[in-house]
């Protein structure tokens, strides 16, 4: 397939699933006769030329379950009214060019709780105070422009599991943070996060680990998996210490 997304596909009423990956030769914008789709569930269409903003037409499709338009050429800013969806599971649109800010209705989802991916865009502004409010699983917003403090999606009762943070302008002291005892994956390299790590990080089941390129100081908690990372996942830091670094004086 090669040239601009065939509006056709709109009148193909009963459609449930699209799927289109590694197509560089297909271009264009998401036509609007894809809000057509009432029975669509899932919409994959990532690693092509298509081009233009988020469709904010998506949100007409009340049954979609999944949305990934990862790996594209997407402009413009994410659509508030993605949030309308109930049933989502899963909305992916890492590795456009998408800019502004991530909506602050994305702590207002109503149903399910999408796995949010939007990694590797020029996103920017604060992480919504209003995500606190809801109960994420998996939350990958790494390589953009994001500043302020994140610590809200993190929460003792929550069930957070698989967290990128890294490459953003993050700022806040890591000390006071309350992780999930459910998170095995943390990555928050290269932000400008303070304070000391906390000892409940000693108690979860962590399979990654990566906090390097910050400002934080102290002794590394000693438990769980933290003496087992590679000394990069420390490194550099103002002055952390303990195993696997130097010992602290």
């Amino acid at each position: 397939m090669s040239g601009k997304f065939p509006p056709a596909v709109g009148y193909l009423t009963y459609l449930e699933v699209i799927i289109i990956d590694g197509l560089p030769n297909l271009t264009g914008y998401l036509p609007l006769t894809l809000a057509k789709l009432s029975h669509l569930r899932f919409i994959s269409i990532t690693k092509t030329n298509i081009f233009g903003p988020v469709p904010s037409f998506l949100s007409q499709l009340k049954n979609l379950t999944y949305i990934n338009l990862s790996e594209n050429q997407l402009t413009g800013s994410i659509p508030p009214s993605l949030a309308k969806l109930t049933k989502l599971n899963v909305i992916h649109l890492d590795r456009n060019k998408l800019t502004g800010k991530i909506p602050d209705s994305f702590g207002t989802f109503t149903g399910n709780v999408p796995d949010l991916g939007l990694s590797n865009n020029q996103l920017s502004g604060p992480i919504p105070k209003s995500m606190g409010n809801l109960n994420y699983s998996t939350i990958s917003f790494s390589n953009n422009m994001l500043e302020g403090d994140a610590s809200v999606l993190f929460g003792k009762n929550k069930t957070l599991q698989i967290v990128y943070l890294a490459n953003n302008k993050l700022r806040f002291d890591m000390s006071k943070v309350e992780f999930p005892a459910t998170v095995t994956t943390l990555d928050l390299h290269k932000n400008r996060i303070t304070g000391s790590l906390p000892s409940s990080l000693a108690s979860l089941d962590l399979t990654y680990l990566n906090v390097s390129y910050n400002r934080l100081c102290g002794q590394i908690p000693v438990g769980g998996s933290l003496q087992g990372m590679e000394p990069s996942a420390y490194l550099p830091n103002r002055c952390l210490c303990g195993a696997p670094l130097q010992a602290c004086k």
